[in-house]
């Protein structure tokens, strides 16, 4: 339709150059004459020439209308024409929210905003506290306001890795169905995720390798080459990724399953988040979020197969603060009550993460590891073999202190790396983080989030339609 409107337009030009009347009767006489004209010849002419003729005959008759069809409209009352702009411009703009994305999902991000801004993710207003003279109108502040600006870059760059995030995410959530396996799920993630963060060695990629914890298991479950676990109709999931752009890191988790039976336990522990969102904030101590989270999160019940359980927050796991290229850099997010007074600060970024569960609410080490870091604090660590020392290198060439798994080794080409990676943890250069699970036949949900305290408000940077 929008070639023929393009069409109609030119004929429209030329008809309305020197007396638009006359030219429209001339081609609605002409119209009538090469009709009489192919009445008289349709026998002799051959098959082709008579389609084409047919065909030229049917576009002049589709312009004659249109014509007539655009001077009734201008002739008429004005409120038809300005209903067709209305919905022309409510197509525009539905053009516009895609930016041109393709599906699945394959354009970076830095190439749909051309400008170089990026969406900004949800504003929050600081809670109110005891001390009336912070976190208190901040917004308003012109010297909150100033020094919001002087970060602006940091957040932007931000905003284009949470962006990344946000469509990665989408894409997977209408993708992934029961019967995939687990590695199949993570390489179309990680590879879409790679497309759309434009991956740049350590100036932007993947900021940890794919967490797709089944069940039971909370948390730093990724399959390694070889696993060939498939995904099943009655699995609780967590999805779990992170994208950075120059160690700007975003930490977003959020939990799948396709049987509605486990919706109560994935309502409470999304819940329990947005309640730990609301409730941080400058000079907020992270001990009252931790209260606020758990209060929430043990309001629900979930009923499976018959029997009702209430639904616990897994208490040696909490969401913890973020640094350039340290995804934990220090400061922990508790969800249970109790823990450290510690505040939270202005210009700190924060993944506020719950895990909820149906048995003990408590995790311990199972299963074989797969995620691995650097030490972040790690000096130089003398090592002997040199395949130690290969590994080592590759790991700061490629990865330096973001988390990787075995798997993401095994694409950059390493092979019989086992023994230097278990000589590198030995020695206490790289940390090994097993699989956290709880006991065996319970269920565990997540969902994160990425929040920026700026110094003028609180932006959830990584919030989407989705959660």
């Amino acid at each position: 339709m929008a070639a023929v409107a393009d069409e109609v337009k030119k004929v429209e030009a030329e008809a309305f150059k020197d007396d638009g009347k006359d030219e429209i009767e001339d081609v609605e006489q002409t119209g009538e004459t090469d009709q009489k004209k192919k009445r008289k010849k349709k026998k002799k002419k051959p098959a082709g020439e008579e389609n084409s003729a047919e065909s030229n005959a049917l576009t002049e008759k589709l312009a004659a209308v249109e014509l007539n069809g655009q001077q009734n409209g201008e002739a008429n009352d004005t409120t038809g024409g300005e209903e067709a702009k209305k919905k022309n411009n409510k197509r525009k703009k539905g053009k516009g929210k895609t930016n041109g994305q393709t599906d699945p999902p394959s354009i970076p991000i830095c190439e749909l905003f051309s400008d170089g801004v990026y969406p900004i993710g949800q504003i929050m207003d600081y809670p109110p506290v005891n001390d009336s003279r912070s976190a208190k109108d901040r917004f308003t502040s012109e010297e909150k306001r100033a020094l919001d600006r002087a970060e602006n870059d940091i957040y932007n760059e931000v905003r284009l890795a949470a962006e990344a995030h946000r469509q990665t995410r989408r894409h997977m959530q209408q993708w992934i169905k029961p019967g995939m396996t687990m590695i199949q799920i993570c390489e179309e993630l990680e590879s879409t995720a790679r497309k759309l963060i434009k991956e740049d060695g350590l100036k932007a990629g993947l900021a940890f390798p794919t967490g797709c914890s089944r069940n039971h298991c909370a948390a730093h479950y990724t399959p390694n080459a070889g696993d060939t676990t498939v995904l099943e109709y009655d699995d609780v999931t967590k999805i779990d990724f992170g994208t950075h752009i120059n160690g700007r890191i975003i930490d977003c988790a959020f939990t799948l399953s396709f049987n509605p039976k486990y919706d109560k336990l994935i309502e409470a522990v999304r819940d329990a988040t947005n309640t730990g969102i609301k409730a941080a904030g400058i000079d907020v101590p992270l001990c009252e979020i931790g209260a606020a989270i758990q209060e929430v999160m043990e309001s629900y019940e979930v009923e499976l197969d018959g029997k009702t359980y209430q639904v616990k927050s897994i208490r040696n796991l909490n969401g913890h603060s973020i640094s350039p290229y340290r995804i934990h850099a220090g400061k922990t997010v508790p969800i249970v009550k109790g823990g450290e007074a510690t505040v939270m600060e202005e210009n700190e970024y924060y993944a506020i993460e719950t895990f909820g569960s149906t048995g003990r609410g408590q995790v311990h080490d199972d299963m074989e590891c797969s995620h691995y870091m650097k030490n972040f604090d790690a000096g130089y660590v003398p090592l002997r073999l040199q395949t130690s020392k290969s590994l080592l290198n590759t790991i700061n060439k490629n990865f330096s202190t973001l988390a990787f798994c075995k798997r993401w080794l095994d694409r950059l080409g390493c092979t019989k790396y086992q023994m230097a990676l278990k000589d590198l943890c030995d020695k206490g250069a790289v940390d090994a983080y097993p699989p956290l699970c709880d006991v065996k036949g319970c269920y565990t949900a997540q969902f994160e989030h990425t929040i920026m305290l700026r110094p003028t408000c609180k932006e959830v940077v990584s919030r989407g339609d989705d959660y």
